[in-house]
């Protein structure tokens, strides 16, 4: 197997083809939007990393050390929701039964 598939006239055949494939009009859109998706993809990736350091900022007591941030202007706080009793055969409302 080549260890170079994609250097000197490989290359080449590859940009033909996809030229061939998408068209000269439509390769600028398809750049556009494989940049828009990597900027996403890398601003998804910063929030995991800064969550992930949040997380590491609470010590071993349970306390968190990190420093409060507001939340976005604009954003509701999130508040979780109660979780809803089990329903379907066999289960009741009085958890006595």
């Amino acid at each position: 197997m080549p260890s170079n598939l994609f250097a000197g006239p490989h290359l080449w055949i590859l940009l033909i083809v996809i030229l061939l494939l998408f068209g000269a009009a439509k390769l600028p859109a398809l750049a556009k939007s494989m940049g828009q998706s990597a900027r996403i993809f890398k601003g998804e990736m910063k929030a995991m990393k800064d969550d992930g350091s949040a997380a590491d900022a609470t010590d071993v007591t349970g306390q968190n050390t990190a420093t409060p941030t507001a939340p976005a202007a604009g954003t509701a706080p999130s508040i979780a929701a109660e979780p809803a009793p089990p329903s379907g055969p066999g289960t009741s409302a009085d958890p006595q039964r």
